[in-house]
């Protein structure tokens, strides 16, 4: 259904580095690279970090997130991992959310910029 998002962010150069180690563990990586834009994905670029100079504030309260896709549920440890290592903050640690079903394995954390993002694994 969608064919990319793009995110305002306040620090290129800090979410490039975030995002480039974040990722990686899914799968996806930088594959476009310009001075007021990344994009991030596996085959093409999915997700795009615009440099702004008054990028939207995010509000933990809006219910607003991007989930990741992931193979495995080490991916989703590697992933939350990296996050805390580069700059982000966590917003629920790797594990099984029954609530949400059987299989659900996921990790939550908070950018650099204060957007929430999630990866997650169905198996």
């Amino acid at each position: 259904m969608l064919d990319h998002v793009s995110i305002g962010v306040g620090d290129l150069k800090r979410s490039g580095k975030f995002y480039d180690a974040t990722l990686k563990p899914l799968g996806y990586t930088r594959l476009s690279d310009a001075d007021s834009a990344l994009g991030y994905g596996e085959k093409g670029s999915f997700l795009w970090l615009l440099a702004s100079k008054k990028a939207v504030k995010p509000d933990p309260a809006s219910g607003l997130h991007f989930c990741f896709a992931a193979r495995s549920r080490a991916g989703v440890d590697a992933f939350h991992a990296a996050a805390l290592k580069n700059g982000g903050t966590d917003n629920g640690k790797p594990s099984l959310r029954a609530d949400y079903g059987p299989n659900y394995y996921a990790a939550f954390v908070t950018d650099p910029d204060g957007y929430r993002i999630e990866a997650y694994c169905g198996k």
